[in-house]
């Protein structure tokens, strides 16, 4: 495995938003960040041949920007739909299914939980992504969420701690 490849690259490179993100305590800069965090993403992906983890990352890219304004169960049950019909499209193998559940439960979270209850969605969906990188052979993505589930664990422990501090 090239561990300076192109695809791994980028991977990294989604490893430092993703990382960022999820240090956030302001859930407006963990969607921003996480959408950046899921372009990269979806290069990345389509890089390693994984085309059900590139569109279900674009389409988080986008719902993560469209969250930062809006809060809408419609939203909310627009992406999941329209994730699961481009999964069904470009999901090969019950693998291809990992990242549209995470992407699906991360747009439930964030279109309509916020704190912790939100962080600890998407930490479930964090090791549903987990699973699906290992099996891709991703090193950035590998790292990512083992990176954003313990990032994630750590802001939700601040949270529960200091609930009113920023």
């Amino acid at each position: 495995m090239d561990f300076l490849s192109p695809a791994q690259l980028v991977g990294y490179v989604a490893f430092a938003l993703g990382v960022t993100a999820f240090l956030q305590r302001s859930d407006r800069r963990l969607k921003l960040l996480n959408a950046a965090q899921s372009l990269a993403y979806a290069a990345h992906f389509l890089l390693l041949g994984n085309v059900a983890a590139a569109a279900s990352a674009v389409i988080s890219s986008v719902r993560s920007l469209l969250a930062t304004r809006w809060r809408s169960a419609w939203l909310a049950v627009f992406f999941v739909v329209f994730n699961v019909g481009v999964g069904v499209r470009v999901a090969t193998a019950w693998t291809g299914w990992l990242p549209v559940i995470a992407s699906s439960l991360s747009t439930i979270a964030i279109f309509l939980m916020q704190g912790v209850r939100m962080r600890l969605t998407i930490f479930v969906a964090t090791l549903l992504w987990l699973a699906n990188n290992i099996l891709s052979g991703s090193i950035g993505g590998t790292t990512l969420e083992a990176f954003i589930a313990v990032a994630n664990l750590s802001t939700i422990v601040r949270m529960i701690r200091r609930p009113n501090a920023s």
